[in-house]
Parts: C-alpha cells; structure tokens; sequence
C-alpha cells in the first residue's frame, strides 16, 4: 500500500508557512495548503496572498525533499451556487504553480447528484487541463449513498473529464453522518465498488462533533483497531494517495505521533485484511 503521509496549513498557526516548515523538518511525505478565511471572512489566508516567488520556493522546496502537495478549495466556492467563481481558477493557479498534485472540494447534494455534477464541470475541466486530480470530500452531511450518485451520474458524463476525479474519505465526517455515526467501517463498506478513493482526510471525534481530534487521542488512543480496518479497507479499494492530518494540534508533536502510528499499522493493515479475507 503505497500513502504518503502529511498535514495541513492552519488558522491557528503563527503564519501560512509554519505548519509547511513542520512537514519539512520531521520528514512529512505530503503537505495540503488551504487557502481559506473561512465563512467571517477573518483571519486565515487565501492564494493570492502568496506571490510568484513564494509559489516557486515552495515548489523548488517541495521537489528537492520529494513531498507531494495538494490543495483544499477554500470552503465559500460552491460548484451549485457559483461555478464559475474566481476563487476557483485562482485556486487551480496556485496549485499548478506549486507543483501540487491534487485539489480537494466538498460534496454539496442539496439538488441532487445529477445537478453537482452538472456545476462541477468547469472545476473538472481546469484541474484536468492543469495535470490535476480532483478529489470530492464527505462532509457531515453527506452518506455512501450519496457518493455512490455522484459517481453514477459522472459515469454518464461523456461529455465531461472525470477520469481523473475520485472521492477524498475524510474519516472525522463519516464517524459523524447520521447512518454511520461512531462507524466508519460501515461508510466505506457501504460505498458502490466504482468509487474511487484517491485521498484522505485524516481526523478523529467522539461522534458527537467534528473536533478533528488528531490520530491516537481519540476513541483510538486505547484501541487502534478502527484505524487498522480503515486502512485495510482503503487498501482493498486499491488506495494510493496522501492522507492528510487535519489538524494543528498544540503540541504539534501530536502530528508527529499520529504519523509514526499510521506507519506502524501500515505494516498491520495487510494481515488484518489477509485474517477477515
């Protein structure tokens, strides 16, 4: 099973590049930028705020320690309500110019699979034309059932790129929707065998809110066995792609624990999978 293992920018670091800075010097395999004020509008950061010669540090830097980077689309671009938003390009822009790989979006079913997909088609066209994948992310809102539309329906897209979109699992918002509450098993069990995982949100709760709780301080800090099956799992639906700590935890050491855990149970995953076969 081949994964790469990274982290994430953040509001509550010290600037854009501290938690990038983190990934460089305790040897993180992938690094997620995301450019985001969130919904105030306060704080945070956005793409344009890092200039040309930045962008190309950050490629050069990340090329010569073989880190691969992806990038979140900032949470206010909605491909129902404005799919032609400028936060969308200027996001496809950045991630080219940094070298990234993939750009990660949310799912919105408030109309339907048919409809998404419908105002997904310029953000598909882009990130194609740009070498990028597209990755789709659960939200706490949105099931198997739903991913399993989504793809049904971008099947039928002959006139649309989505070779190269695939789903993001975020672990934290599965453990949090309504039908797999406190089971993520389930949510991945659940999901038709044309859904294609090609990314991972990586976080942990108690069920009750999305606290994004790094890797082994959560339900998992006693017993990593929900971790081990979800790697197992990803690994039978033939994962290979970063997965991203979603947090910036104080201390951010905890990063550092998360991803020696996760490297550890790579290594359990094949014979937890052999042993249910």
């Amino acid at each position: 099973m081949s994964i790469r293992i990274g982290n994430q920018t953040a509001f509550t670091a010290r600037s854009v590049m501290e938690p990038f800075e983190f990934a460089v010097a305790y040897g993180f395999t992938a690094f997620e930028f995301f450019p985001d004020r969130g919904h105030s509008g306060v704080g945070g950061w956005a793409e344009t705020d890092v200039d040309a010669s930045r962008r190309q540090a950050i490629r050069q830097r990340a090329k010569e320690l073989d880190i691969e980077l992806t990038v979140h689309a900032p949470l206010a671009f909605s491909p129902i309500d404005n799919p032609e938003d400028g936060r969308l390009y200027s996001t496809v822009e950045f991630a080219h110019d940094i070298g990234a790989t993939l750009v990660n979006i949310h799912l919105e079913m408030i109309r339907g699979a048919e409809q998404f997909v419908d105002g997904l088609a310029t953000a598909l066209r882009l990130t194609s034309d740009a070498g990028l994948k597209l990755a789709i992310e659960n939200t706490v809102w949105t099931g198997p059932e739903d991913f399993n539309a989504l793809f049904a329906a971008l099947n039928e897209r002959h006139d649309l790129p989505t070779a190269h979109a695939g789903m993001c699992f975020d672990l934290g918002h599965a453990n949090l929707f309504g039908a797999t509450q406190n089971n993520y098993w389930r949510f991945l069990d659940s999901l038709a065998p044309n859904v294609r995982i090609i990314h991972l949100h990586l976080h942990e709760n108690l069920g009750d809110r999305d606290s994004h709780l790094p890797l082994f301080t959560g339900p998992s800090r006693h017993n990593a066995t929900g971790i081990a099956g979800m790697l197992s799992r990803v690994r039978q639906r033939g994962f290979d792609g970063c997965a991203i700590l979603e947090q910036w935890p104080s201390p951010p050491s905890l990063l550092v624990n998360a991803r020696d855990g996760l490297v550890n149970l790579l290594h359990v995953a094949p014979a937890l999978e052999t042993s249910h076969a």
